[in-house]
This record gives C-alpha cells, structure tokens and sequence, in this order.
C-alpha cells in the first residue's frame, strides 16, 4: 500500500481550518447571549386592600 504525501494533505487541513475559522469566528462574536431574567416584565404594584366584611 503505497504511503500518501503529507505536503497537500496538510495544507489542505490547514485551510479548512482556516476558512472554518473565518466563517465562524465572527459569528461567535457577534452572538450575544440572552438573559431570562432580565427579560421578564416587571411586577405591577398592587395597592394593600382588607376584606369587606
């Protein structure tokens, strides 16, 4: 079995990689992630109030 050359196959991974990189990168960037918390609306404020009787 013959043995392959390690030349273009390691240049053509390291341009994968590379372009891999470069698409995803500023994707991940740019992502912000959200916060449940800070997203929920806020609580009304209800007067006291007694039972009428």
């Amino acid at each position: 079995m013959p043995q392959l050359n390690p030349n273009p196959w390691f240049l053509i991974m390291i341009l994968s990689w590379m372009s891999l990189i470069i698409i995803t990168l500023p994707k991940m960037i740019k992502h912000e992630p959200t916060n449940p918390i800070s997203h929920l609306p806020q609580e009304k404020q209800t007067m006291a109030w007694n039972w009428p009787w």
